[in-house]
């Protein structure tokens, strides 16, 4: 018996003239996604349709299930669009399912079809609980929905519908680049970000040999497990070890975070000119660390005009921890490799930071030429959600 998966948009139907171009960036990135496996995709302002072999089934389930854009879908079986046929392929079907109380829903976009929504729900009801055994109606909590939507050329029977992850088609909103730090926050926020449907890069800033190669290889494996919600992510590693040196030798020790982050921000500015990207986006959220303060973020941003996206600032700590065991990037997050953020934190950072100290502070080196050669000896590299070639880099 044919099946097919059927794809609801969710909110890309809300976006009216510009539907069609959500729509195709969802079908580019499914197809992307597909291109190594044997299925058909259709689309239409209402759905997409995917026909599959049973071979193929769990992959392609895989990847609809981790693809921003989908509401909802449900695998269904194909039928004529006849009472019969449609009787018919619930009885064939029905008892794949374990349950013991149904409730049947009717969808009727055919309205030449001899009976309405209501009328037909009602008499496949019947029909189920005359042909199948010991099973009752519960229009309220029931174990099974059996959901039939009745079109003109064909008609579809589905059981329990599968929800996506909504948002948008990562793709419909230009490219931005994320600061990638290792943590438990810079992953939940990239996450969210895609959700949105921005095409993320990612930054981590190392300091080799105050960081380990340990670091860098958590934050690949970060960025690995990111791509399973796109199809690749560009991963840029910044040698910040000149810089952060240079800040710990002619700053107060409570300053040295405030101004390692406005480098670092320099250096994101000039980044995302290089790349063509429109924001920043970082794991920052308000008043969990010295430099998340509203003060301390507003002395940092003074350095760049480049719009800085939080997704995570309003979060508490746990929201985010429960995002990143959702994501599956909670476990690498909290191995015990520091980033160039932590190794060096003082004591008693400031967390009401003076503008002017600062500005007298970064006057004591020559930070221009050191961000300037720092970005000349940024490493990029492509990361896919199957590709393990990095090893040479560990």
């Amino acid at each position: 018996m044919d099946r097919v998966i059927l794809i609801r948009y969710g909110e890309l139907s809300t976006k009216k003239d510009n539907r069609k171009f959500f729509v195709r960036q969802l079908e580019n990135n499914i197809k992307n996604k597909l291109k190594d496996i044997d299925c058909t995709i259709k689309s239409d302002n209402s759905h997409m349709y995917i026909y599959f072999s049973d071979d193929n089934f769990k992959k392609i389930n895989n990847i609809i299930s981790n693809t921003f854009g989908i509401w909802e879908y449900d695998i269904c079986y194909v039928c004529e669009s006849s009472e019969k046929d449609i009787f018919k392929t619930v009885l064939n079907t029905i008892n794949d399912n374990k349950f013991d109380s149904f409730k049947v829903e009717t969808r009727r976009s055919d309205k030449n079809f001899p009976l309405n929504s209501v009328e037909f729900s009602r008499k496949l009801g019947s029909f189920v609980l005359k042909n199948v055994a010991n099973k009752h109606v519960d229009v309220h909590k029931p174990d099974l929905y059996v959901r039939v939507e009745i079109r003109h050329d064909k008609s579809y029977v589905y059981y329990n519908s599968y929800r996506g992850l909504g948002g948008y088609p990562v793709g419909v909103q230009p490219r931005s680049m994320v600061m990638l730090s290792g943590g438990i926050d810079s992953p939940v926020a990239a996450y969210l970000a895609m959700k949105r449907g921005v095409k993320i890069d990612c930054v981590y800033f190392e300091a080799l040999p105050h960081t380990s190669l340990n670091a860098r290889e958590k934050v690949i494996t970060l960025t690995r497990k990111l791509c399973k919600y796109t199809d690749s992510i560009y991963l840029h590693i910044v040698p910040f070890t000149a810089i952060q040196e240079g800040i710990y030798k002619t700053s107060d020790s409570d300053y040295v975070i405030t101004i390692m982050r406005r480098m670092m921000y320099r250096i994101m500015d000039e980044l995302c000119k290089k790349n063509k990207a429109l924001a920043i986006i970082n794991g920052e959220s308000v008043g969990q660390v010295a430099s998340q303060t509203l003060k301390s973020m507003n002395v940092i941003n003074k350095v760049t005009s480049t719009p800085v996206i939080r997704p995570v600032a309003c979060l508490d700590k746990l929201e985010i921890i429960d995002i990143s065991k959702k994501i599956d990037t909670y476990e690498t997050s909290i191995l015990p490799y520091e980033d160039c953020c932590t190794v060096f934190v003082p004591r008693h950072p400031v967390i009401n930071p003076n503008l002017d100290k600062v500005l007298e502070m970064e006057e004591k080196f020559d930070y221009n030429t050191m961000i300037k050669e720092t970005i000349d000896n940024i490493y990029t590299m492509k990361i896919t959600e199957e590709d393990n070639s990095f090893a040479d880099l560990l």
